[in-house]
């Protein structure tokens, strides 16, 4: 009863995206059922923090990251945070928990070169073969996050602007432009979609049936198209939005101009792109130079 009403506080008031809801509803009734099979407590609401530090161990002998337990450490601490405000509970069993040490990982882009060959190829003349090919390019294009393009709808594209409006994270609002060259894909996907396809909703991508596209399916598009075109091993929507800060920044853009155009809450977040150009001026420097 307790989690379902934390559920749609986040889902109601705090609008927090789906996938984060899904994925705080799957920690929490994971941690449930830890404490119910190791301690034979059935009320989330009387754990305490060695229940907590017990089940991080448990999640570390399974092989998952400490990166992941953070995740759910930030899921855990968000619930009791509004059990004890909403007086459910008289302390944090989090509390005494620390976060795990995590080594910082260098986003991951693709090189210039090869992004040229998506907008090089050419899509065939079934909706679904230009769907794919757009959701790349736009993903490349805009840096939006996985789950802003899910929810993008035809009437948040401004085709005499080339402005697209995106509803990013706690349902804050920003216009990213786009290439001029986007236009016609937009154009060309949408006739195709309308004439092949009984649409049931309002969102921009669907699947066959008319239905929204799915984060899974977008995951699976993304791979597929960039397994064509580089040799990089990570390939997801996340990667091209990684690749779109970054070619921004070695081009020259400002960095609180793409900080806005990520959509990021504070500098520090875009910050971390500043490493991965420094990373590559030694990466050059080390091959082009004399005494590299």
């Amino acid at each position: 009863m307790h989690i379902e009403k934390f559920i749609g506080f986040i889902t109601t008031e705090k609008r927090y995206s789906p996938h984060t809801t899904k994925a705080y509803l799957s920690d929490l009734r994971q941690f449930e059922s830890f404490i119910q099979n190791e301690f034979e407590l059935s009320d989330i609401l009387k754990a305490d923090h060695t229940m907590v530090k017990s089940w991080s161990i448990a999640l570390k002998s399974n092989g998952l990251d400490n990166r992941s337990i953070n995740r759910k450490y930030t899921t855990l601490r968000t619930f009791y945070h509004y059990c004890l405000k909403n007086e459910l509970i008289d302390s944090l069993p989090v509390d005494r928990v620390k976060s795990l040490k995590i080594k910082k990982r260098l986003p991951v882009f693709i090189p210039l070169s090869d992004i040229e060959n998506i907008s090089a190829s050419i899509p065939g003349e079934t909706y679904e073969s230009k769907r794919d090919n757009l959701i790349v390019e736009v993903l490349y294009h805009t840096g939006m996050r996985l789950a802003e393009l899910t929810q993008l709808k035809e009437s948040d594209i401004d085709f005499r602007s080339n402005i697209l409006k995106v509803n990013g994270k706690r349902n804050k609002q920003r216009l990213i432009p786009f290439h001029s060259s986007l236009n016609r894909l937009f154009l060309d996907y949408i006739r195709a979609r309308n004439e092949e396809i009984d649409v049931k909703t309002n969102t921009l991508f669907v699947t066959k049936s008319g239905k929204p596209a799915y984060p899974e399916m977008i995951n699976k598009i993304v791979h597929t198209k960039l397994k064509e075109i580089t040799t990089i091993q990570k390939t997801s929507p996340h990667v091209l939005r990684h690749t779109f800060a970054t070619h921004l920044l070695n081009n020259g853009a400002n960095l609180m101009a793409i900080k806005e155009l990520l959509g990021h809450s504070s500098l520090s977040a875009t910050q971390v792109y500043t490493h991965t150009s420094i990373e590559q001026l030694k990466k050059i420097h080390q091959q082009a130079h004399p005494k590299g």
